[in-house]
């Protein structure tokens, strides 16, 4: 089993539209059981809260439910948890590399590194442009997918 953590700063935005970007891509590939797929924030402010309203709305607006999602904070012994540690942005890598010290295991990635266009997602609690994250978190969900579908025999 590949398993995946998205992480963002609150856990509100982007790293759970591509938790459940992801998952929803993972399902409609028929891959669910190969994948354990989560996310988490760096940060405290927003724990225990859900999804973003207008996150949450694109999320329906392409058929994805993130129902019962709540704002998780990122620990150190996620390191070993997971495969996969994808930050959405170069500040969020900064922040990850904060909490679990070091990526020995080379596990700590930018989302947008697994497309053509490597780079940062924009923070959409800032741009107020849901969509242009949307299509961002997808691309590079597509992208990770086609890579890590090697892996799995």
């Amino acid at each position: 089993m590949i398993r995946v953590l998205f992480i963002c700063h609150g856990n509100i935005c982007r790293s759970p539209m591509a938790e459940f970007v992801m998952k929803d891509l993972v399902k409609k590939a028929g891959l669910e059981k190969e994948f354990f797929i989560a996310s988490a924030a760096t940060s405290t402010e927003e724990i225990g809260n859900p999804v973003y309203p207008p996150a949450r709305r694109r999320l329906a607006q392409a058929g994805i439910s993130c129902d019962g999602k709540y704002a998780v904070q990122l620990t150190k012994k996620d390191y070993e948890k997971y495969d996969y540690i994808i930050g959405m942005e170069q500040v969020n890598i900064r922040n990850i590399m904060r909490i679990v010290g070091d990526d020995p295991q080379k596990k700590v990635y930018r989302l947008l590194d697994f497309t053509g266009q490597p780079g940062d997602i924009a923070d959409p609690w800032y741009t107020g442009d849901f969509d242009t994250t949307y299509e961002q978190v997808l691309a590079g969900c597509e992208g990770l997918l086609k890579e890590l579908r090697e892996f799995i025999k």
